[in-house]
């Protein structure tokens, strides 16, 4: 993990200031404690703080091409990056380092915006080519690496890897966005591409931001986008020959380090998998770190340790008490911008403890959105079946009489408990999922809002996240319409 931070003049080449932009830049140093660089010229700043991984000797940052007309500031890692070398070696391009930054602007050179596509991995970078007097903002295809900008009203474009660094510029107006208060309180967390102020901005997961000097500062551009399909005609033997080499394929690009490497073991299958991989493909035994909770309702640490004796790694346990409250101002200072995630301390304490052994952490993150792992799918592809062979028209009077008079009993067994399933009959399929994730309900939120939110928020909301992507997936299966929303909305929680 890296930082990354920048300041450009839009309009001209007014002179940067180099506190300021150390100051934006030293707000990420828990990102990247090991080196700093900044990058200046007329109406140009980068600042770069350096979690050293791969080519721990001339991999420093800011990194420039071989005149110097071009420079990166860079997080995430290239996995392909060996790969890309001798390609761009054969179009004349000379390498000064071994590490994966430099491809990043000799692939610029070579493909300009287009690079992005033959890039594999985790990334968000700033790129300033001078000859051709163009800012290059992009993040990966699932915005694993985290990018925030903002567009300043003396037509300053600032950016960083977290909202922190934005907010080191005063000029930065701290106005909260009405729809991102409402976002947060339906989903938990505000999804990209706005953030809690007004004035800022994420880039989008898959999106790139192409800024000329002089010209207006245009919508990002979509250069990849999840897709579910039901066209692979593959039987379960051949599909799980093919999963488990993609998955083996996966660990061992990530397994790239000149740094101590290992992994977060929950016990769950994803986890699970990973480490089983690395396992098989390190000749070392394999770090895994997990966390053990006090409350034997929520501890599932037996399975981790199970996992951990299965394959003979270097197993650390940390324990997490049920009322560890402490982290909660740290958490505030992490996050920007409001979090709901209950898995936030666990996360944060095993990081805690990883970094104690390790310095980079593979986990098995997304592996229940990717393979339809949560309850909720199944619900929803019941729930799908009973509404299918009655139109909307008679379903919601139907159906939301039956869930305004039902009582909601929490206490019942669960056949009875019906409540929820009417009202989800009395929707559509998007609307019903929503409701279904949603950590207040559109009638709890509308009695907590405020006279004055309601207005600002002109009949916004949240849905209208659940909407856009469902308009752009597959609209015949159910089940590949709920990942499609997911794929799109794992970038809340980056790195």
């Amino acid at each position: 993990m890296c930082g990354i931070v920048g300041l450009l003049d839009t309009r001209g080449r007014r002179e940067i200031s180099r506190s300021l932009l150390a100051r934006m830049n030293q707000t990420q140093h828990h990102r990247g404690p090991d080196e700093s660089g900044m990058h200046l010229e007329p109406g140009v700043g980068l600042g770069h703080k350096r979690l050293s991984i791969i080519d721990l000797a001339t991999g420093q940052q800011p990194l420039y091409n071989e005149d110097g007309s071009v420079v990166v500031v860079y997080n995430g890692e290239i996995y392909n990056f060996q790969e890309l070398i001798p390609e761009l070696q054969r179009l004349g391009h000379a390498f000064k380092t071994r590490s994966d930054t430099e491809v990043i602007v000799h692939g610029w050179e070579a493909w300009g915006e287009d690079c992005v596509r033959r890039f594999r991995g985790m990334f968000a970078f700033a790129l300033w080519d001078r000859n051709r007097e163009t800012l290059f903002l992009a993040r990966d295809r699932l915005g694993v690496k985290p990018m925030h900008y903002a567009l300043l009203e003396d037509g300053t474009l600032a950016f960083g890897s977290e909202l922190k660094s934005l907010l080191a510029h005063n000029a930065l107006r701290r106005d909260l966005d009405p729809c991102a208060i409402e976002e947060y309180f339906a989903l938990g967390y505000v999804p990209e591409p706005r953030t809690i102020f007004r004035g800022a901005a994420k880039l989008p997961p898959g999106h790139t931001l192409t800024v000329r000097r002089g010209a207006p500062v245009p919508a990002p551009r979509e250069y990849w986008d999840v897709e579910f399909t039901l066209d692979n005609r593959i039987g379960e033997a051949a599909a799980c020959d093919e999963l488990a080499r993609r998955l083996q394929e996966s660990v061992r690009l990530r397994m790239i380090s000149e740094v101590p490497l290992g992994a977060f073991l929950s016990g769950g299958v994803d986890s699970s998998a990973v480490v089983a991989a690395m396992a098989g493909l390190s000749s070392e035994p394999v770090n895994t770190c997990s966390i053990a909770f006090s409350d034997p309702a929520f501890d599932e640490s037996r399975y981790a340790r199970q996992v951990a004796e299965r394959y003979r790694t270097r197993h650390f346990v940390d324990r997490v008490e049920s009322e560890d409250f402490d982290l909660v101002d740290t958490l505030a200072s992490l996050y920007d911008e409001p979090y709901a995630d209950s898995s936030a301390i666990p996360t944060y304490r095993v990081c805690q403890l990883a970094r104690r052994h390790v310095t980079v952490a593979l986990s098995g993150d997304g592996g229940d959105e990717n393979f339809a792992g949560y309850r909720r799918y199944r619900l929803h592809l019941l729930e799908e079946r009973l509404r299918a062979p009655l139109p909307l028209a008679i379903r919601r009077p139907l159906f939301g009489l039956l869930g305004r008079v039902y009582p909601k009993a929490d206490w019942a067994p669960r056949v009875f408990r019906a409540k929820t399933t009417f009202e989800a009959l009395a929707r559509d399929p998007v609307g019903a999922y929503f409701q279904s994730v949603s950590v207040m309900r559109d009638a709890m939120r509308r009695e907590v809002f405020s006279a004055a939110l309601k207005t600002a928020l002109g009949g916004y909301n949240a849905l209208e996240v659940f909407a856009r992507h469902a308009r752009r997936a597959n609209p015949d299966d159910p089940l590949a319409l709920g990942l499609t929303r997911e794929a799109e909305q794992r970038g809340h929680a980056t790195a």
